[in-house]
């Protein structure tokens, strides 16, 4: 007896560590498959982190996995400052065709002292023809979130301001992102001043959106629409059917890749699904890792009708390379080299 007394503790606590280290599953009724043991050698792989937060909105089923991990948040940052600048257009507080200054120069959010962006680490170099001209503010927020460009961000940032887009997270109940400042500001990179973000933050954030409630019914639309245009589809969009509707926004520095999405299956409620990586020496398995989640969601999870009119026709999604041309509806025509959608470097 005084054996099975001793060891007792023992065994609740290796119990209480085993369940604290297990990703969270919710299953609907009928889903095939087990999620969580395809997707647990994703998430406890060596050598690298991986993040997961996935909500099924037709059927509540879930699936979250170190989804408080902060993360350097890289472009997916401009998702909510996307959202806080529609919020100041419904509180009519901006217009969307407001133009708004072009220019290259910036102050740091560590001692306010200039700096300025290069072309090359940007991912869309087109945007800075206009320097010293002005582009509407909605051509500004389609070029943040389709082509990630950093030069359209640090403008729009100043525009609304990084508090705007905290509080806003804030009152949605995100938390743990953060968003402090433009990108590739490199004084505060050294400083340890940077944007972060959580798998579940997002998953919040792509929620409300995917739900609607939040902001006008137009506003809602016209954001996603905007993610729908997304060029960079090599992570979450890379293995699913082609022509299924994707809103999403990707982040990549170094080391650093992320994709968040809304899903949109035909003829079903939509899911959202976020992953959030650190530590891929590789892009191109960052990517793939990714995009091997983003299948084994789709193959696994529960179907649910959609009550209203079928999801909208999109367009395929298709891996769009650095000599991609294509150029966003309402966009003048790009020049050569569209480059990547990420901001490289420091971020």
């Amino acid at each position: 007896m005084r054996t099975i007394l001793s060891l007792t503790p023992l065994c609740l606590l290796v119990l209480a560590c085993a369940s604290a280290g297990q990703p969270r599953e919710s299953r609907a009724s009928g889903e095939p498959g087990n999620l969580a043991a395809a997707l647990e050698p994703f998430v406890e792989r060596q050598g690298v982190d991986v993040a997961i937060a996935y909500r099924n909105l037709g059927t509540g089923a879930s699936y979250f996995s170190h989804e408080d991990e902060p993360f350097h948040a890289a472009s997916t940052m401009k998702l909510p400052v996307m959202m806080a600048l529609f919020q100041a257009v419904d509180a009519g507080e901006l217009r969307l065709s407001e133009p708004l200054a072009v220019r290259n120069q910036f102050q740091s959010f560590a001692d306010a002292s200039p700096f300025t962006l290069d072309p090359k680490d940007d991912g869309d170099p087109d945007l800075y023809q206009a320097v010293g001209s002005t582009r509407p503010l909605e051509e500004l927020i389609r070029r943040m979130i389709v082509r990630s460009s950093n030069l359209a961000t640090n403008l729009l940032i100043e525009r609304i301001g990084a508090s705007r887009a905290m509080d806003l997270m804030r009152s949605l109940g995100a938390y743990q992102m953060k968003v402090l400042r433009g990108v590739e500001d490199e004084k505060a990179f050294k400083a340890g001043l940077n944007n972060t973000a959580t798998a579940k933050d997002l998953e919040i954030l792509l929620t409300a959106l995917a739900r609607g409630g939040t902001f006008s019914a137009a506003s809602n639309a016209r954001m996603i629409e905007i993610l729908k245009g997304q060029e960079f589809n090599e992570k979450i969009p890379a293995y699913l059917p082609k022509g299924t509707p994707i809103a999403h926004k990707t982040g990549d520095i170094t080391g650093i890749h992320h994709d968040a999405a809304i899903v949109f299956p035909p003829g079903e409620q939509p899911y959202v699904l976020v992953v959030l990586t650190r530590g891929f020496q590789d892009e191109k398995k960052a990517n793939q890792t990714i995009a091997e989640i983003s299948r084994a969601v789709w193959q696994r999870r529960p179907s649910s009708p959609r009550p209203s009119s079928p999801a909208p026709s999109h367009p395929p999604h298709r891996e769009k390379r650095e000599t991609s041309k294509t150029a966003p509806t309402g966009f003048p025509s790009p020049g050569e080299g569209g480059g990547r959608g990420r901001e490289r470097g420091q971020g």
